[in-house]
């Protein structure tokens, strides 16, 4: 038993060093590029990458993606980006929780203070704003904001998970707008998919930017804002002041785009994307007068996402295995302390992927180190479970005749009760590893990759093959992962305990 238990661990730490991602310890060596995961934050992102590329010798990395303005924002500070695209409005509520920041000049002497500063305006202003179908405004008679008052109990709404929670969102509205909305036909929503919902009819109401490229695709009218209660959005860069400081020529070449981009072109460059099916690279590219970057090709990505996603999910199954199943020994030797083991093991299971990556964030920053983190928290309770479970399984009888055969506690463990109990430990460690394949595909919302980055930007965009691009891959990995266990156990279960009656 101990031949084949250091057989598993020398195969598993073979596979992950032959997955890790080729040129991690070179990351600092390259200017990291953050970017939101919607349409328009692909794009400026791409835009941004390119710039720098065109202007220096060092190369950029691209993070798109990554998730809400928070995961952003904590990126920034942390320095797992170097610069991103945000918007005045959403810095002054929802980052520095200042509504009454309003120019440039004042945004950008409060983030001072956190060691950041931004940009000049790029040109146009992207505000949020509430959209129907023309056809039902028409019905309705809707010209306002203020006009749904007297039909909201009847109003379907789907809004975006972002808008939802901030200050300068939902909540603001309603108090600004006295809106009561039934809570019941309100929704969350991803924000491209909300465009669907409302183009099938399913809702009637859906939060939009003003730059959004469907809204005149899907014959949308905007509700004016007679409140004057959305603040002014100006696309903005942002980064660290020492980013400014060790990289100047990059930066003047970012703020050379100032005033350059108008609420007319950002509207098309994001139609490329959304309708057209226009590659970002090639949109930025377009934009900015130059060619657009080799493409690598889609052999080359998936080779490059299933590095990444190995990666994460062999540290996670080497995690499960040298810390979960010494746990389940411990667990049945040591009954209140196995109990304490087992109960934290199945909390931990019932927190929600992404609200333990967001937990994460403020200990291990952004990128792989919170996404590790996660997936092997998460891959503990399995194994945990089942090491439990399958040597409390054992036969009484088998521990008192080994004993009678002279063997210490040790040689008991190793070559009765572990060989024993093998069907169910590595049952518990194939279901930690097919349960970290699917979950993995979250890190990309901290920018650690893997083939979460196609299903995310898929999501972005609507686009259903680009989600492929990563779901069908990850599928085919769970269904190697499970041969490989099926051969696994032909090598490590003793035989008599492989046999069916």
């Amino acid at each position: 038993m101990r031949r084949c238990r250091n057989t598993l661990v020398y195969l598993l730490a073979a596979c992950i060093l032959a997955a890790l991602p080729p040129g991690t310890v070179l990351a600092g060596d390259s200017i990291v590029v953050g970017g939101k995961i919607f349409t328009e934050a692909y794009v400026l992102g791409e835009i941004a990458a390119q710039t720098v590329e065109s202007s220096s010798k060092v190369p950029a990395t691209r993070k798109l993606g990554m998730g809400s303005t928070g995961i952003l924002f904590e990126a920034l500070k942390s320095g797992a980006i170097d610069v991103y695209a945000d918007y005045t409005g959403t810095l002054a509520e929802a980052i520095l929780k200042r509504p009454d920041l309003k120019s440039l000049d004042e945004i950008r002497e409060a983030l001072g203070a956190l060691d950041l500063t931004i940009s000049g305006s790029l040109g146009f202003n992207d505000t949020y704003a509430l959209a129907v179908k023309e056809a039902f405004a028409e019905q309705h008679q809707l010209r306002t904001i203020g006009d749904l008052i007297p039909i909201q109990p009847g109003v379907r709404a789907a809004f975006s998970y972002e808008f939802m929670d901030r200050k300068d969102g939902y909540p603001g509205l309603v108090n600004n707008y006295r809106l009561g909305l039934d809570a019941q036909k309100v929704s969350r929503m991803e924000h491209s998919l909300s465009f669907q919902a409302i183009d099938q009819n399913a809702v009637d109401l859906i939060d939009v930017y003003s730059t959004d490229a469907k809204i005149k695709k899907l014959h949308l009218r905007l509700l004016k804002d007679d409140h004057n209660y959305f603040p002014v959005y100006q696309a903005v860069w942002v980064a660290r002041k020492s980013f400014v400081a060790e990289h100047p020529h990059e930066w003047q070449a970012l703020r050379g785009l100032e005033g350059r981009i108008s609420e007319t072109a950002m509207r098309d460059m994001n139609a490329q994307a959304d309708i057209q099916k226009i590659p970002f690279d090639k949109i930025a590219a377009q934009f900015l007068g130059s060619e657009a970057r080799h493409s690598e090709g889609w052999w080359h990505e998936i080779g490059r996402r299933t590095r990444e996603h190995l990666w994460l999910v062999g540290v996670s199954l080497l995690f499960s295995v040298l810390v979960g199943i010494p746990l389940g020994v411990a667990a049945v030797r040591f009954h209140a302390t196995g109990q304490a083991i087992l109960l934290s093991s199945a909390v931990i299971q019932t927190v929600p992927s992404l609200a333990l990556l967001c937990f994460l964030i403020p200990v291990f920053g952004v990128g792989t180190k919170p996404a590790l983190a996660a997936l092997c928290l998460y891959s503990l309770l399995p194994v945990v479970l089942n090491t439990f479970t399958g040597i409390r399984a054992v036969n009484p009888i088998h521990l008192e005749n080994a004993r009678a055969f002279g063997l210490n506690r040790r040689q008991v463990l190793f070559r009765v009760v572990l060989p024993l109990a093998s069907p169910t430990l590595l049952a518990g460690i194939k279901t930690a590893t097919i349960v970290s394949i699917g979950t993995a595909t979250l890190a990309a919302l901290v920018g650690a990759g893997g083939y979460g980055a196609p299903i995310v930007s898929g999501l972005a965009l609507n686009d259903v093959p680009t989600i492929l691009t990563g779901a069908i891959p990850a599928a085919l990995m769970a269904l190697v992962a499970h041969a490989l266990f099926e051969l696994l156990g032909i090598a490590l279960i003793p035989a008599g305990l492989r046999r069916r009656p």
